[in-house]
């Protein structure tokens, strides 16, 4: 299977419909999905329906996908995805940063060596100019990822829930990192 990229400990390979069972465990972990749909369950129709051609989708602008399975390097296990897409399929330089990872993976620092790694691929090989992620405010763990891999606070803001779950009372923050704030040295 193709790669997409390695890191020190992380392969990022592009999905295929093989990966549904995994998938599924992922989505259907309540803690994972705490902050995305409230921890509710996901059927495997809606893996097969929705989520995979959302995974599988080609971007134009850029000639790759925007998400992709991660896998421990040593071990080949699946840890979840990494998302870096175009925030429309015809302008490479605006992109969204994302990740889910199983709960085993957590505090390992993946999420963070992931984000970077895709930061730096972004900007150095598919054209971004500007990276953003967003996440419920109350979504400590995924904010402190954020500004781990370099990204800032841009703003708060509320938007209409279909189905509020706990925590989205507080809205949501959206961080983003620039080109020129990447390449600047840092402190």
């Amino acid at each position: 299977m193709p790669v997409f990229l390695e890191t020190a400990r992380l392969v990022l390979r592009p999905f295929t419909a093989a990966d549904a069972p995994h998938l599924l465990a992922l989505d259907n972990d309540p803690e994972v999905m705490r902050y995305i749909n409230g921890g509710r369950p996901v059927s495997a129709d809606t893996i097969r329906e929705r989520t995979l051609p959302r995974l599988l989708h080609d971007h134009p602008c850029t000639g790759t996908r925007g998400f992709w399975a991660a896998e421990e390097k040593t071990t080949g296990a699946f840890l979840g995805w990494f998302e870096l897409r175009p925030l429309t399929d015809h302008d490479p330089t605006a992109v969204e940063l994302g990740y889910r990872l199983n709960r085993a993976a957590w505090g390992r620092g993946y999420a963070t060596e992931g984000a970077r790694a895709l930061i730096d691929k972004g900007f150095t090989d598919l054209g971004a100019e500007r990276v953003t992620a967003n996440t419920m405010a109350v979504n400590t763990g995924s904010r402190r990822v954020m500004e781990k891999a370099g990204l800032t606070f841009l703003r708060a803001y509320t938007e209409e829930w279909p189905d509020a779950i706990e925590g989205s009372e507080h809205g949501e923050v959206e961080y983003v990192l620039t080109r020129a704030e990447w390449k600047a040295p840092r402190p």
